[in-house]
């Protein structure tokens, strides 16, 4: 298991951010730069790790994850090099909250969201090849965590999430770290 690498992952606002602090407090050694820093839409940070977003470049630095968790939209799952063994936690959000929430987002950054069912419709399409695409790769063993859920009940997920990892982390301070106030988008 400490050969593997973990990776969050899930579309823009599904809770990725979330799941990354959980394991850093829980105990998991993560990969971050702290380039991105906390702000009004993710108070918590953001966890992000720079030289994911170029893995299709450059992966040599892949192995140093090793044992360690990093965040990678979904779209990047596709550019991990088959060489590694990875343990995938991918958070799934119901998509009306979480169009709201990137909308939200994108409004304070002065950036026009594109069509909400445009989008949605972009996501159910890529969230259904990527999900038939993950069943065919024996170099990614995939959990799926439902944000609302873990929202409503962070007990229950933190124990599947840590059996996933073998019992390597701390589920107390796991659950610690599940704010409801921060759940602000809801359906």
């Amino acid at each position: 298991m400490h050969e593997e690498i973990i990776v969050v992952s899930g579309l823009p606002r599904s809770g990725t951010s979330l799941m990354m602090q959980m394991l850093d407090r829980g105990g998991i050694e993560i990969m971050t730069d702290n380039l991105r820093t906390a702000d009004i839409d993710n108070p918590k940070g953001y966890y992000e790790f720079e030289d994911v977003k170029k893995v299709k470049q450059n992966a040599d630095w892949l192995p140093s994850a090793r044992g360690k968790a990093l965040k990678a939209v979904s779209q990047l799952l596709y550019d991990l090099p088959p060489s590694e063994r990875y343990r995938v936690i991918f958070m799934r959000r119901d998509l009306d909250e979480m169009l709201r929430s990137q909308e939200k987002m994108l409004l304070r950054l002065d950036r026009t969201p594109a069509p909400a069912d445009k989008m949605k419709q972009a996501y159910e399409l890529h969230l259904e090849r990527l999900f038939a695409w993950l069943e065919k790769q024996s170099h990614l063993t995939t959990m799926f965590v439902n944000y609302g859920e873990l929202m409503a009940t962070p007990e229950p997920i933190a124990t599947e999430v840590n059996q996933f990892l073998n019992g390597r982390a701390n589920i107390a301070e796991m659950m610690a770290c599940v704010d409801p106030a921060l759940y602000r988008n809801r359906t």
